[in-house]
């Protein structure tokens, strides 16, 4: 992006996606809960006024849930993959180019829209999406990546800006940044925010200031890059190199405990064949796998029994039906009778470019092309007809450890059976 940056962020995005198609929740507190309805991942402006946190595990804030008549939502991802679609129909018409960040923000390149005012043309932007889609937004403009998301925090804090906030303008963006926490500048972690504190740096205007030598040795290239957009100068005018991927993770908490050896492959195997997916979509390859499970350690009471396994992908891949391989043989391993099992993961290492890992001496690369071919056409049916519609046979169809979402809303918007009835 070369020209004026913004970012579009919608506001409680899952709790607004929600009130999309379910009035009762409209001015009433909200909140939309985490896989198996295990904690307030979104949360209405009204529920944040309650004290309701982002995060808080459900159980303990039922009583509150209870007297002040929240209404608790579980995910729904079906619902909110199909807002976001309809959100970036609206943006479409308001940008050179979209960059998608997360499922409710969005970066914009403004290049070629330089001779509107932009707070205006921004202003029109949220206008249309919540015309299109009633999802309320807020907005940062800035000349890079890195203010454009510090003035969208600040659009969302302080009223005075109405929803938009341009940091292009020097006197808004050093009022903004001598008020705004480093904890909160995106792109610090705590480990980097706690060294810039025992620095007397506290505050993103600070940041800005320090020199990038002395940013680079203090947080890597990352603190170094941070520095320079704080300052106006986009980051691909920095010569940075991004660090490499390390490792790779597919992890569960079962919505029913598994107590059973098929049961507990069946669910190894599901996430096997997703963590294929995720390398298969990063261009990566695998060289090693570990395999873990273990039961409630918050049931002391209980028995206790966790597991963990390793072993090595020879030669590295990406093919989910080798990674379900290996995964078994790693829970046969490590399995035990006598317990109930409530999470499981699968964790990926020695990552690697898929175009330059290494080959084996007797490597058959006929059946490697077309072991490739078939993972694509796999993934190229299951991202048409819906995750899952493809699957190995290992895995079972009934999955009795799927997540639970007691919750859940109708997919008001994607399935024919849920749409909505109107009678006059």
């Amino acid at each position: 992006m070369s020209g004026p940056v913004a970012l579009c962020d919608c506001n409680s995005f899952y709790v607004s996606a929600e009130r999309v198609m379910d009035l009762s929740l409209r001015g009433v507190p909200a909140i939309v809960a985490s896989n198996n309805d295990g904690n307030a991942v979104a949360r209405s402006a009204e529920a944040k006024a309650l004290g309701i946190k982002m995060g808080d595990p459900i159980f303990k804030i039922r009583d509150l849930i209870k007297a002040h008549g929240v209404a608790v939502r579980s995910s729904n991802y079906t619902l909110y993959a199909d807002i976001q679609r309809r959100v970036l129909a609206a943006t479409e018409p308001f940008a050179r180019d979209i960059e998608i960040y997360s499922i409710d923000e969005n970066f914009l390149d403004l290049t070629g829209f330089e001779h509107l005012d932009l707070v205006d043309h921004c202003q029109k932007l949220r206008a249309q999406i919540l015309q299109w889609t009633t999802i309320p937004t807020c907005v940062g403009l800035g000349p890079t990546k890195t203010l454009a998301k510090l003035g969208n925090a600040a659009a969302k804090k302080n009223p005075i800006f109405d929803g938009v906030a341009d940091l292009r303008d020097d006197y808004i963006r050093r009022y903004v940044m001598d008020r705004f926490d480093v904890a909160d500048v995106w792109g610090v972690g705590g480990a980097t925010a706690r060294k810039l504190s025992d620095l007397g740096i506290r505050t993103a205007g600070q940041v800005r200031d320090m020199p990038l030598r002395q940013a680079r040795g203090l947080g890597t290239v990352v603190l170094e890059r941070l520095v320079a957009e704080l300052n106006g100068v986009q980051a691909d005018a920095v010569e940075v190199v991004a660090p490499d991927r390390k490792g790779m993770a597919v992890t569960r908490s079962f919505g029913t405990p598994i107590a059973d050896l098929e049961q507990l492959m069946g669910a190894i195997s599901q996430f096997a064949m997703r963590a294929g997916e995720k390398l298969r979509q990063h261009g990566l390859v695998a060289g090693r796998m570990a395999v873990f499970f273990h039961t409630n350690r918050h049931k002391p009471d209980r028995p206790q029994y966790g597991a963990s396994r390793g072993g090595a992908l020879h030669p590295m891949t990406a093919d989910s039906f080798e990674l379900i391989s290996l995964a078994r043989r790693l829970v046969e391993r490590a399995y035990r009778r006598g317990f109930e099992f409530t999470k499981a993961g699968i964790m990926l290492e020695q990552l690697a470019a898929a175009d330059a890992r290494p080959r084996t001496l007797f490597e058959d690369l006929d059946q490697s092309a077309q072991r490739e071919r078939l993972m694509a056409a796999i993934d190229d049916i299951n991202g048409k007809f819906g995750r899952m519609t493809v699957v190995p046979g290992s895995q079972g169809f009934k999955r009795p450890w799927k997540m639970r979402a007691d919750m859940k809303s109708p997919a008001w918007t994607t399935r024919i059976s849920d749409l909505p009835v109107v009678k006059a």
